[in-house]
């Protein structure tokens, strides 16, 4: 499947009073955020739509074609909006590839007293040994 590195989507802005703005892409359900502010809640918007696509794209399932402009903003209520949202996917898929990821070890005491006693930084010495041991460069 041909990945594409731009999706422009349109998101819903909701105004309600004493509330977050509310954000929702009609073409993607499941994908919504919000934000306290008309910048947060774009900012938002970008990063859930970007990680809505990415898990998509990871499960392989068919992405939609995005809706028109024109015919959301058909059937908006009068404290809507319609936001075009757009994202570019390379960094966000490097990004996630390379995420970090938590792993615990045992080790015997006398290793890790040692280890701390020479300042060893255990997650740069695991990284090195597993690519060393699965021939990494």
């Amino acid at each position: 499947m041909k990945l594409n590195d731009f999706y422009e989507y349109p998101a819903v802005f909701t105004f309600d009073e004493g509330y977050d703005i509310a954000v929702t892409f009609p073409d993607l359900p499941g994908c919504a955020t919000s934000g306290e502010t008309e910048k947060e809640a774009f900012v938002m918007a970008k990063e859930a739509l970007s990680l809505h696509l990415y898990g998509m794209e990871q499960d392989g399932d068919d992405i939609p074609t995005p809706s028109s402009f024109k015919d959301i903003q058909k059937h908006l209520e009068e404290n809507e909006c319609v936001v075009i949202i757009e994202v570019f996917m390379p960094s966000i898929r490097m990004a996630q590839e390379n995420r970090s990821v938590n792993r615990t070890v045992t080790l015997p005491a006398w290793l890790n007293a040692k280890a701390l006693e020479c300042g060893v930084n255990f997650s740069a010495v695991l990284q090195e040994a597993l690519k060393d041991r699965l021939h990494i460069q």
